[in-house]
């Protein structure tokens, strides 16, 4: 059996010269001979369940406490490079990991699951593992894993090139973070099944299947090769909620119930905030911890809560779920801005005219008896 000579071209970063990893790459997949192994240093933080956004910012805030190459990513999950933080705390990374584990715990009641590894798309699929895994065990625990909140974890992934190989050999090409459904049916079609087909198979071959740009990315992450870096941001302006059924929930009608409370919740806290929504996003995870989300750029921005009933309604409607098992429902409305800066559409409805004022009336009630003093006929006690 032989083996062939494969040169792979990375794009550089900040104007410095392209890298360029080169090795005999294994007819039976794996990475490149005489890749080097790479200290882990990179987490990937996902909370759950899915925090409220003032929340989400301590949790950020929490994260800097240790690096301050953090990059959020809302609504529950974020990216920190801890390579500084490494000798400073005399720990290595999934020593860190825990760290972050016990203070999110500790100040917020927050856990989370946590990947390491030696660069984002591992420790992004190191996390994914790891909530599969803690899923799988809580499935099959008493009670059939109805617990009232689901465990955290940390997973990870050696720097050590034969630990990477194993760690992606059987991992189906969906798994890859950026893979699509409709890309791993085409890899599928050809027998590309697994990260490590992908990985033994020429690039020439691949580009012929997807094309020049997306071959090079494929080809590199069934690799475990990921020259992205963790880039510091600020998370765009946006709000949350999330409702978490006491069992799995099959009835559409307390879906829409948790769905009509979470927005009335919202609608309430954009007013307060004197902000409004130009865009709302609905997410539903499953019994089996996978999730679906779908977004819809409202009319015009908006905090009426009728308006963000109607849209999260129709998204969730949208999904065409049957006999799903929903475990929670998630709200969050996003692009928020000053409400004095947003236009709004005149019209000569008198409901609407009519369902503005009462809203007002509500929201003047909360604001003196409390937010409970008003609610909606169908409003859904939290779990």
């Amino acid at each position: 059996m032989t083996s062939g000579q494969h040169s792979l071209a990375l794009p550089g970063a900040e104007g410095k010269p392209a890298a360029r990893l080169t090795g005999v790459v294994p007819l039976g997949g794996g990475v490149p001979l005489g890749a080097r192994a790479e200290t882990p240093h990179v987490l990937y933080v996902r909370f759950h369940p899915v925090p409220p956004e003032d929340v989400y910012q301590g949790l950020l805030t929490l994260l800097g406490e240790l690096t301050p190459v953090v990059e959020a990513l809302p609504p529950d999950a974020a990216l920190a490079d801890v390579r500084g933080a490494l000798r400073y705390f005399g720990r290595d990374a999934a020593g860190l990991a825990e760290i972050v584990r016990v203070r999110a715990l500790a100040r917020y009641g927050v856990d989370c699951t946590v990947g390491v590894a030696a660069n984002p798309l591992l420790a992004r699929m190191a996390a994914h593992e790891a909530q599969e895994s803690q899923g799988a065990q809580e499935s099959g625990g008493p009670g059939g894993g109805r617990s009232g909140r689901a465990a955290g974890a940390v997973r990870t992934v050696p720097g050590d090139p034969d630990a990477v190989a194993e760690f992606l050999a059987s991992k189906p090409p969906i798994a890859l973070p950026g893979v699509g459904p409709a890309t791993a049916r085409t890899l599928s079609a050809y027998g590309l099944d697994s990260a490590a087909r992908i990985a033994a198979a020429p690039l020439s071959t691949l580009q012929r299947i997807l094309g020049v740009a997306t071959a090079r990315r494929v080809h590199a992450w069934a690799h475990g090769i990921d020259p992205a870096p963790v880039t510091p941001n600020a998370p765009a302006r946006a709000m949350g909620a999330e409702h978490r059924f006491r069992r799995d929930e099959l009835d559409p009608v307390r879906r829409r119930r948790a769905l009509l409370t979470l927005a009335d919740g919202l609608g309430v806290r954009l007013r307060t905030s004197g902000q409004v929504a130009a865009a709302i996003s609905v997410t539903v995870r499953y019994a089996d911890r996978s999730t679906t989300t779908r977004t819809r750029t409202l009319a015009e921005p908006t905090a009426h809560t009728p308006a963000l009933t109607a849209a999260a309604y129709a998204l969730h409607d949208a999904l065409g779920l049957q006999r799903a098992r929903v475990r929670s429902v998630a709200l969050r409305v996003e692009g928020l801005m000053d409400a004095g800066l947003a236009a709004h559409q005149l019209t000569f409805d008198p409901a609407d005219e009519k369902s503005r004022r009462l809203e007002a009336a509500a929201d003047r009630a909360r604001a003196r008896f409390g937010i409970s003093a008003v609610r909606p006929a169908g409003f859904l006690n939290v779990a």
